[in-house]
Parts: C-alpha cells; sequence; structure tokens
C-alpha cells in the first residue's frame, strides 16, 4: 500500500457519514446479503446516532457480519477487535477458523466499531507518520491537523460511544444475553460494556487485556514488561544490551515499538531479525543490523486508515485515558509542564530497561499531548461486575504486557487469569500453543 496520502482526502468520514437526520427507534439490521468472502455469513448495516444524547443530529452506518446459524443454542458471541481504530467485518472468516473449536452452540458475530472500517476516521498526516503503530511518536502538527479537520465530531468516538453501539447491536440481534470476546483493545470495550450492561453479559473472555481503568501508569509497565520478556527469550545479556543502547542514544520508543510488534508476529523475537543479535552488536558501536531491523518494523507498520485508522486511534484513546496532565478536556496550556514533572518521579527502576524518555516520547503520550481538548470518556467502576470472566495473555506480549492482565485479573471477582507460555499478542488467533484456544473452549462450553 502507498503510505503517501493527498491532503484532499482529509475529508473525514464523519462528514460523510453524520449527515443523516434520523435514525430507527428500535435498532435493525438493515440490507442483508451474504459477506463477499465468507462463506455461512450474512452482512448488514445497523444505524446509530452519532451522538446517542440526542444533542446532535447525524447517523453512522455500521457494517456487522454474522453467522447464518441464528437459532444457535449456546447464543451469540460478538468478537470484539482490536486498535481502537481496527475493523472487525474483514476478520470474520479468518476468526471463524482459528475459534473453530471455541464456536459449537454459538452465532459468530463482528462488526465494525464507529470510525472504522469504510467509516474510518481519515487524517492523512498523522495516518503516514504512525499507520498501525501504537508506540510511533507522530509530529505534533499531525496530531493538531487531525484534530481540527474531525472538528468538534472527535467527541462521538470515545469507548462510551462505542459501548452505547453495542447495546443497540445487541437489540438488533434480537438477543436477551450473549458472550463477549474482547481482543486487545476489544477487551477494554469488552470491560467497559459489562461494566454498563452487567445484566446483558452470559460470559466475558479478555485475550489481551487492557485494564479498564488504568492510564498512564501503564506505559511505565509497558517498559519494565521489555526487561523480563527479554531476559525469558535470550537472557540477561540481551537486557543489559538494550539498556545500553538506549543510553547510547539511540531511540527508546522506536526499540520499544518494534519489540511490540515482534511480540505479535513473532514471539521468539528472532523476525524480522535477531534482536539479541542485532542489540549487541549495537552495543558494540556497531548498529548496521539492529538499524535494518527497525527499518523493516516501521514498513511492515504501514496501514491505511480503513486498515486501522489513526484518526480513530486518537479520538478514542484521548478521550478514555487520563494522564499527567488530566483527561482529555484539559488545556493545551500546562500539559507539557505536568508531563515533565510525572517523568521526573519515575524512578529508574520504573522504566529499565529504558529510560524516562521512552515513556514521555511513547505514541500513547505523543498522540494526545497536542490533542485539541474534547470531551471525555466518564470514568468507570473500578471494578468488574460478578460476570464470568476468563482473561488469557501470552508471557511474551509487549503490545498488552501481562502486566496488565494481572492487574484487570484483580479487578473481575469473577475472574481467572490463564498465561500462555511462549506466546505473544492475540492468543486465541496466534498462540502456536493451543493452550489459551483450550482454555477458552472449556469456559465458553460450561
Amino acid at each position: 500500500m502507498p503510505r503517501r496520502w493527498r491532503q484532499a482526502a482529509a475529508v473525514t468520514a464523519v462528514a460523510l457519514l453524520a449527515t443523516g437526520a434520523g435514525h430507527a427507534a428500535t435498532p435493525t439490521l438493515r440490507n442483508p446479503h451474504p459477506c463477499p468472502g465468507s462463506s455461512g455469513f450474512t452482512c448488514s448495516t445497523l444505524a446509530v446516532p452519532l451522538d446517542h444524547s440526542g444533542r446532535r443530529p447525524g447517523t453512522l452506518h455500521l457494517r456487522v457480519a454474522a453467522a447464518d446459524n441464528a437459532k444457535a443454542s449456546r447464543g451469540a458471541l460478538l468478537v470484539i477487535a482490536g486498535g481502537p481504530g481496527q475493523p472487525g467485518v474483514p476478520f470474520i472468516a479468518k476468526l471463524a477458523r482459528a475459534l473453530h473449536g471455541v464456536l459449537s452452540g454459538y452465532r459468530l458475530v463482528m462488526y465494525d466499531q464507529r470510525g472504522t472500517g469504510s467509516g474510518a476516521l481519515s487524517c492523512p498526516a498523522l495516518q503516514d507518520a504512525m499507520g498501525d503503530s501504537d508506540l510511533t511518536a507522530p509530529p505534533a502538527t499531525a496530531v493538531r491537523s487531525c484534530a481540527r479537520a474531525l472538528g468538534r465530531a472527535r467527541s462521538f468516538y470515545g469507548t462510551d460511544d462505542v459501548v452505547a453501539d453495542m447495546e443497540q447491536l445487541r437489540q438488533a440481534l434480537g438477543v436477551d444475553k450473549w458472550t463477549l470476546d474482547g481482543i486487545s483493545y476489544g477487551t477494554f470495550v469488552g470491560e467497559r460494556y459489562a461494566i454498563a450492561h452487567p445484566t446483558r453479559v452470559k460470559r466475558l473472555v479478555l485475550d489481551s487485556v487492557v485494564p479498564h481503568n488504568f492510564d498512564f501508569e501503564l506505559v511505565p509497565l509497558e517498559l519494565h514488561a521489555a526487561g523480563r520478556v527479554l531476559r525469558n527469550v535470550c537472557g540477561a545479556r540481551c537486557v543489559n544490551d538494550l539498556s545500553a543502547v538506549v543510553r547510547a542514544g539511540h531511540d527508546g520508543t522506536q526499540i520499544l515499538d518494534a519489540l511490540a510488534l515482534m511480540s505479535i508476529v513473532d514471539p521468539s523475537y528472532t523476525v524480522p531479525g535477531d534482536i539479541a543479535a542485532a542489540l549487541h552488536a549495537a552495543r558494540n558501536g556497531n548498529s548496521v543490523s539492529l538499524d535494518a531491523l527497525l527499518a523493516t518494523i516501521r514498513n511492515w507498520e504501514a496501514a491505511p486508515a480503513d486498515g486501522l485508522s489513526q484518526g480513530l486511534h486518537a479520538s478514542a484513546l484521548c478521550a478514555d485515558w487520563r494522564f499527567p496532565w488530566g483527561d482529555a478536556s484539559a488545556p493545551l496550556a500546562g500539559r507539557s509542564a505536568k508531563l515533565a514533572r510525572a517523568a521526573a518521579r519515575l524512578r529508574a527502576s520504573d522504566v529499565a530497561p529504558f529510560d524516562r524518555g521512552t515513556a514521555t516520547g511513547s505514541g500513547f503520550v505523543r498522540q494526545c499531548l497536542p490533542w485539541t481538548p474534547t470531551a471525555p470518556t466518564p470514568a468507570a467502576s473500578k471494578r468488574l461486575p460478578r460476570v464470568p470472566t476468563l482473561l488469557v495473555n501470552g508471557d511474551r506480549d509487549l503490545s498488552t504486557p501481562l502486566e496488565w492482565a494481572r492487574i484487570e485479573a484483580a479487578l473481575a471477582p469473577s475472574g481467572r487469569l490463564v498465561v500462555v507460555h511462549g506466546a505473544g499478542h492475540s492468543v486465541q488467533t496466534r498462540a502456536k500453543s493451543d493452550a489459551g484456544r483450550n482454555a477458552v473452549a472449556a469456559f465458553l462450553g460450561r
């Protein structure tokens, strides 16, 4: 895919979609038709209000894919895609294959969350800078340009809006209760839905977990997790090499971003290159291999908005999270100073084998630091409801590290955490071991 986007393409999907004035009082799935390339599934469209409060007119049209076994004995199983910014419908066939041992008795459903897929929020400069990465630090000019292009409508793309859409989808499917299976950011959505609608959830699966109520403190936890994972993969020397390379001036955020992507595609950390050998050579003055590995990762991360929308990513993430400067409504003036004070309070051991600059330079922070103030996503309950919950996480995952899953497990009164050793991100679809998939199958088959 070409990475250059014409500035004229800055017209956003929200400007195109949010023009309708009305929507059905009773949610309805419209225009049913066979899903292209996905035998056994019907695709349709769900119309939802841009603003669920009704104060601002506009309608969004979300794509939905559902298996044809509408009378499945165990009911509907909604798999929630990640990002934020990733659509769901394009992955329905892949998920059906990956979860074939889980799906007995269930009707598999996926949908494109607002601002994703064919309705992606398009911000060309930000998309070009970040692709599908969470951690690459974008230029502040690209962030500000995106916020201006989206305008006030960016306030309607937080996870609270996604949860409200999901409730309308449940009604449109005609089910009283359903089972949720969230992957990556989809776990955050599933958690927030369960908190908002506990009586509508039969069971909750959280795969590669994002805690529902923790924010900037997750960043240093991710940095620290890198040391644990590398120690497991390639020993203490590998961790010491990483620390030395960062101290010598290499971009810690770029290295962390590479490690996170490698945990998705190859948790042995040898593709697209042997990270241990590359770090050791760089520590000894030869960074050719490390630079080549990082360049390959950046090329892999190139992605169009309909693959993972960075406009939606910023709109949701910056509304959902709380940072050292406060929530999304905090004025721009003073944000940098508050971030600097928070960084100064971090001990070296909090961020090792990285440094404070990596913590404050990650894409999570740099995408939201210059983001124009907007309405924040409301805070949620501190604990999950007493809904049967299974958490699964790979112990080599550096996109959503195991440390994050342990936080959420402690907040799930009816939860159980299964750690899949040697696995990286997205246990159900990517792990070589069947341990996680077997645990999910057993949990859902009870």
